[in-house]
C-alpha cells in the first residue's frame, strides 16, 4: 500500500508523524510519503492530488487534509469543519480527504466516483489524525461501507485561473495558466505581472531555450490527461539561471497573474 499525505502541517510539524502513526495502525504495511503545503492552501493541496493522482504511478492512495473551516463563517460546535470525501479516479487512484475550497476542483471532470464518507464533521482539532484514518484505511482496503451521498460536481469550485500553484525549490512558479490558452508565438516578448512585480518575459516551448538571467512564460512540467484524451500542460515562469519567485517578490501561492504581449 502507497500512500500519499498532502497536508498544511508545514515542512517537519510532528502533526505529520502523528498522523502516519494512526494510519500504519491499520495499514501497518504502507509506505507513506508526506507533501506540505501552505497553510489553508486548497489551491495547492488541490493541484497536487491531481498531479500526482493522474499521472503514472504505483497502485495508492492519496489522503489529504487541508480545512480552513471557511464553509460556515459563525462560530464552530465540537471543531465541527468540512466533510470528509472520496472520489475514484479513472487509473483506480483512490482519493481521501476533506471538500475544502478548491480541493477537489482540479479532479472533478475525472472523477469516476465522488460520494461524501459518513464520518463525523466534529469531535476533534485534529480530525485527520483523531477521525478520519480509520475511514482512510477502510477505503484503502475495499471496504466502502461508510460512503455516503454522491457529490454533483457542479458544487465544487472551478480552478481559479492565472494563479500562483505553487513555487519548487528552484523558485520555478507553477501555475493554473493552461498551455493551450496562449496564442503567443514562440520566442514573442511579452510582460507578466504577479501581485505588484512587474516584469519582462520571452514565450519559450521549452524553458532552457533562453539565454541565462531571462525570465522564460513556458510549459512546465506539470499537467496530466485531460478526460477527452488531450494532454494538459500548466505554464511555469522560469527565471534561467535564478528564481522567479526572488524575481516577483516571492508572491504567495493564490497570488494573482496578469499576461500583456
Amino acid at each position: 500500500m502507497f500512500i500519499f499525505l498532502i497536508a498544511d502541517y508545514g515542512i517537519g510539524d510532528p502533526a505529520f508523524a502523528e498522523v502516519k502513526q494512526r494510519l500504519l495502525l491499520a495499514l501497518p504495511q504502507a509506505q507513506i510519503h508526506e507533501l506540505s503545503v501552505p497553510p489553508f492552501s486548497t489551491l495547492a493541496t488541490g493541484f497536487w492530488i491531481a498531479q500526482l493522482g493522474l499521472n503514472a504511478g504505483p497502485d495508492r492512495l492519496i489522503y489529504h487534509n487541508c480545512a480552513p473551516r471557511q464553509d460556515d463563517p459563525h462560530a464552530r460546535r465540537d471543531n465541527e469543519g468540512e466533510g470528509l470525501t472520496y472520489a475514484l479516479l479513472p487509473n483506480g487512484v483512490k482519493v481521501v480527504g476533506v471538500n475544502a475550497g478548491y480541493t477537489l476542483s482540479f479532479i472533478k471532470h475525472h472523477a469516476k466516483v465522488l460520494r461524501t464518507v459518513n464520518v463525523s464533521r466534529g469531535g476533534s482539532q485534529f480530525r485527520s489524525r483523531d477521525v478520519f484514518p480509520p475511514a482512510a484505511a477502510a477505503i484503502a482496503q475495499d471496504n466502502f461501507s461508510l460512503l455516503g451521498e454522491t457529490i454533483d460536481p457542479d458544487t465544487i469550485p472551478e480552478i481559479p485561473g492565472d494563479r500562483v500553484a505553487w513555487v519548487d525549490g528552484y523558485g520555478n512558479i507553477k501555475t493554473t495558466i493552461p498551455a493551450h490558452a496562449n496564442a503567443f508565438e514562440p520566442e514573442s516578448k511579452i510582460v507578466i505581472r504577479v501581485g505588484d512585480v512587474v516584469s519582462d518575459a520571452i514565450y519559450s516551448d521549452g524553458s532552457f531555450r533562453v539565454p541565462e538571467g531571462t525570465l522564460a512564460y513556458a510549459p512546465g512540467s506539470s499537467g496530466w490527461t485531460m478526460p477527452d484524451g488531450t494532454v494538459l500542460r500548466w505554464i511555469e515562469l522560469f527565471l534561467r539561471g535564478g528564481s522567479a519567485w526572488e524575481r516577483f517578490g516571492r508572491p504567495r501561492v493564490g497570488q494573482a497573474i496578469t499576461r500583456m504581449g
